[in-house]
């Protein structure tokens, strides 16, 4: 069986995006469904290439049970041909992937789309930058990927 592949996007993959990969992993670990799929996370930039999630969106996922153990990279376009789904966390994200893949001269392979599109209990209509802000802001930003990301995962299951 084909693993299904899964790569969640944001600016410089030291927020949004590696705590949706984390969350995503963890609602596969208690579902049973690890080996059905392979997931990443990557940001639109290239200036965190490299270095761990930002420390204060470890701390709050830790106090979830959440494990960030990913290392921040930049989208390219082979990303386009290797994964099912690409999933970005805000419009400029979206944007950005939509850009990259209008220059990519292969055929490309991913379902581009928001994560909020699979959101059921928040209104927000893109995943808030917490980085600029205070710790409660990476709280709420687990908050909304806990709803969006399992929305997700029930889509395609």
């Amino acid at each position: 069986m084909k693993k299904i592949s899964v790569l969640f996007v944001c600016l410089g993959n030291i927020c949004r995006s590696p705590a949706a990969e984390a969350i995503f992993i963890s609602l596969l670990e208690k579902k049973g469904l690890t080996d059905a799929f392979i997931i990443d996370s990557a940001g639109t930039g290239s200036w965190h290439v490299g270095k761990k999630a930002d420390s204060r969106m470890r701390i709050a996922a830790e106090r979830r049970d959440i494990k960030i153990l990913s290392r921040a990279r930049q989208i390219t376009t082979k990303d386009f041909a290797e994964f099912n789904y690409i999933l970005a966390m805000d419009d400029s994200n979206f944007s950005n992937i939509q850009d990259l893949k209008n220059r990519t001269l292969s055929t490309d392979f991913a379902s581009i789309k928001k994560i909020q599109n699979f959101r059921s209990v928040y209104n927000e209509d893109e995943v808030p930058d917490p980085y600029f802000g205070g710790d409660e802001g990476f709280d709420h930003v687990l908050d909304i990927l806990e709803d969006s990301v399992g929305g997700f995962l029930e889509s395609i299951s």
